[in-house]
């Protein structure tokens, strides 16, 4: 298994470890985040919104580092992952796992001492739900893409809990919005690279069902979930009328994807599409959300 793994041939540079830390996924963590605090707090003050940004930052980069650790003999053999830094020979294992621990000892430390026990508990949560169970669950289980989701919805009540001290009703919808959100966003990655996730006899769905038709009615099935969680903001006076607007049209979009992708015929291209919707819709939404926060304050 380890044959496939290149020797370390030089010194990795810092563009390696950056990558390690797979900033751009990152960055989703710590933006959904943020807007767990900004619905509670939208004006709440530059530092407290600082310390939740650093801290979600390096729990989420050590995360993704340590998952790349503990996937290293998977990640050589796929085509999409095998030139990352530890497979491709560019950083050795024993100092991605360092870099990756201080990261989520750090995290935790810092967000224990300046922003509050709740928030911590929740970034150890997502730590502990990314690393303990989902990394491992993506060899054995076929309800690893919705264990994933778990621990992705996780970081809003993060910026929630430290914003408000507790988790409020906006807290849980945006926990719900992320979980059923990533579903149809994962299964149409899943789907596109079925192949190598097969080729490492991950079990998930994508990998099961090979006409894609269980895979696309489960996505169609959670969009409609998100898009009706998406509005219960509005229907508890929670926001105006005008975010309901863009929540609809970007629902509609995301629907309508999803239901192509239910389609026999043109499937790898519809999965391509409803990617690229759900990478639009996420944003829309959010920043409609906490606008209107703003807004009402």
């Amino acid at each position: 298994m380890d044959t496939a793994i290149h020797p370390i041939e030089k010194r990795a540079q810092f563009g390696d470890y950056l990558e390690l830390t797979k900033p751009r996924l990152s960055m989703l963590s710590v933006l959904t985040a943020l807007v767990g605090y900004a619905v509670e707090r939208p004006f709440g003050g530059a530092v407290p919104l600082l310390w939740v940004l650093l801290g979600t930052s390096l729990a989420a980069g050590g995360v993704a580092t340590l998952n790349q650790w503990m996937e290293v003999d998977t990640d050589a053999q796929m085509k999409r992952t095998a030139e990352r830094p530890i497979p491709a020979g560019r950083v050795a294992t024993g100092s991605a796992f360092v870099l990756g621990s201080l990261m989520c000892v750090l995290a935790l430390m810092l967000i224990f001492a300046k922003v509050g026990d709740l928030a911590t508990l929740f970034a150890l949560l997502t730590i502990v739900a990314y690393l303990g169970w989902y990394t491992p669950a993506k060899r054995t289980s076929r309800w690893s893409t919705e264990i994933g989701a778990l621990a992705g919805a996780l970081p809003p009540l993060i910026g929630n809990a430290a914003a408000a001290g507790r988790i409020t009703s906006l807290g849980w919808i945006l926990f719900g919005v992320m979980f059923f959100w990533q579903i149809p966003h994962f299964m149409a990655v899943a789907w596109t690279y079925r192949g190598d996730y097969a080729a490492v006899h991950f079990p998930m769905l994508p990998v099961r069902d090979a006409s894609g038709r269980r895979v696309a009615a489960w996505a169609f099935i959670a969009a409609l979930l998100l898009v009706g969680l998406s509005l219960l903001p509005p229907v508890l006076g929670l926001a105006d009328s005008w975010y309901c607007v863009a929540a609809v049209a970007a629902g509609a979009w995301m629907l309508w994807r999803a239901a192509v992708f239910l389609r026999d015929s043109g499937r790898d291209l519809a999965a391509r599409k409803l990617f690229l919707a759900s990478i639009g819709y996420l944003p829309l939404v959010l920043a409609a959300l906490v606008a209107d926060r703003m807004l009402r304050y």
